[in-house]
C-alpha cells in the first residue's frame, strides 16, 4: 500500500484528497501546517507528498526547502490556489504542480506517474 502525506491547511479540500485516495487503496496521513508536515515526514516514509504553499507556521516553499536538505526523496507534488508557474515548482525541487482547481483523477494520474518514476 503506498502512503502519501497531504499537507493541506483547508479542511475541506484535505478530506476530499485522503477519501479519493483511500478509495484507491492508498494510506494517508494529512497535516495542517508545515511544521507538523516536516515533524510527521521525519517518522514516517511517504511515496508522495503533496504540499500546498498557502501554510500557516511554515509555508510550502519553506518545507519543500527542509525536505530536501535534509535528503528527503519523496516525489513531492505542489497543489496551490497561487499562480506560481511550474517552471518556478520544479526549480525549487518539487516534482510536479498542480493549480487548484483541479480534478481528482489528473491528481491522481500525477501521483502514480511520481511514484512509478521513482520506484
Amino acid at each position: 500500500m503506498n502512503n502519501i502525506l497531504i499537507v493541506e491547511d483547508e479542511d475541506r479540500l484535505a478530506a476530499f484528497v485522503a477519501k479519493g485516495f483511500k478509495k484507491y487503496g492508498y494510506s494517508t496521513v494529512v497535516a495542517t501546517d508545515g511544521e507538523q508536515a516536516l515533524e510527521v515526514s521525519r517518522a514516517n516514509t511517504y511515496d508522495a507528498i503533496l504540499l500546498d504553499l498557502g501554510l500557516p507556521k511554515k509555508d510550502g516553499w519553506t518545507v519543500l526547502k527542509e525536505l530536501r536538505d535534509r535528503g528527503d526523496c519523496s516525489p513531492v507534488i505542489i497543489m496551490t490556489a497561487r499562480s506560481e508557474s511550474r517552471q518556478t515548482a520544479v526549480a525549487a525541487l518539487a516534482n510536479d504542480y498542480l493549480q487548484n482547481p483541479f480534478r481528482f483523477k489528473e491528481l491522481l494520474e500525477v501521483v502514480q506517474r511520481q511514484i512509478i518514476s521513482s520506484s
